[in-house]
C-alpha cells in the first residue's frame, strides 16, 4: 500500500496510529507530497480529485480518501478491532470520532483563518466561532475522561490525534488548563508506541510492535 502523507496532518497521524495498532505500518509506503488547500499537489489530484491527504492506494489498486475511510479499511484488512462490533461500544466509538474531528475541523479552519488567510481578509468573529466548538468539545471530553481510560478504538485515536493537533497549531489555547481530566487522559495514551511512532511535525515513522 502507499499513502500520500504530511507529517503535519493530524488526518494522517490518524491513519497511522491504526496501522501501527494493527500492524500493518510496515505495509505502507509513505508518499512525501506537498497538499495545500490553495495550490494542489497534482500528483495526489491525479488519484484522489480533492487533492488531500491522506489517500491510500492499495494493493488491489482501490484508491481510498478520508481519514475515516482509510482507518476503517485498515482495521479490516488487519481484523482489528478499532471499529467495536458491540453495538453499544461502536455507536460510541464513532460518535466519538465524529466529535473528535468536528474539534480538528475547527482547528483547522482557525489555522487557516490566521495563518493562510491575508491579515486584512481575517474575520476575527469566525475564528472566535471556531475556538468556541473546540472548547465546547474538550468540556465534553473533559468529563468523560474517565470513560475513556482503557479504550483504544477509532474514537480515542481520533481524539488524541485531535489534542496532538493543537498542540501543534494552537498551544496558545492551553487546551490542558480546561480540561486537566483528559490531559490526564491523553497523557498514558500518548505513551502508546503506535503514538510515540507518529509524532506530528516529524519524520516518517519507522515500524514499531503495537501492544
Amino acid at each position: 500500500m502507499k499513502l500520500y502523507y504530511s507529517p503535519n496532518s493530524p488526518y494522517v497521524r490518524k491513519v497511522l496510529v491504526c496501522a501501527y495498532e494493527l500492524g500493518l505500518a510496515g505495509r505502507i509506503e509513505l508518499l512525501d507530497s506537498a497538499a495545500n488547500p490553495v495550490a494542489r499537489d497534482q500528483a495526489i489530484v491525479a488519484h484522489n480529485p480533492l487533492g488531500q491527504v491522506p489517500t491510500l492506494l492499495t494493493d488491489d489498486g482501490g484508491i481510498l480518501a478520508d481519514s475515516r475511510v482509510i482507518c476503517e479499511y485498515l482495521d479490516d484488512l488487519g481484523n482489528g478491532a478499532l471499529f467495536p462490533a458491540g453495538r453499544k461500544a461502536r455507536w460510541r466509538a464513532l460518535a466519538d470520532q465524529s466529535l473528535a474531528d468536528g474539534m480538528l475541523v475547527a482547528t483547522l479552519l482557525t489555522r487557516y483563518e490566521t495563518f493562510m488567510r491575508p491579515e486584512a481578509l481575517r474575520w476575527p468573529e469566525w475564528i472566535a466561532g471556531q475556538k468556541e466548538k473546540i472548547f465546547s468539545g474538550l468540556a465534553y471530553f473533559n468529563g468523560v475522561a474517565g470513560a475513556l481510560a482503557g479504550r483504544v478504538d477509532i474514537g480515542t485515536i481520533t481524539l488524541a490525534s485531535a489534542l496532538s493537533y493543537l498542540d501543534l497549531r494552537a498551544p496558545d489555547l492551553d487546551w490542558r488548563a480546561r480540561a486537566p481530566a483528559l490531559a490526564v487522559w491523553y497523557a498514558v495514551f500518548e505513551a502508546r508506541p503506535s503514538m510515540k511512532a507518529t509524532v506530528l511535525g516529524v519524520a516518517p515513522p519507522v515500524p514499531v510492535t503495537p501492544r
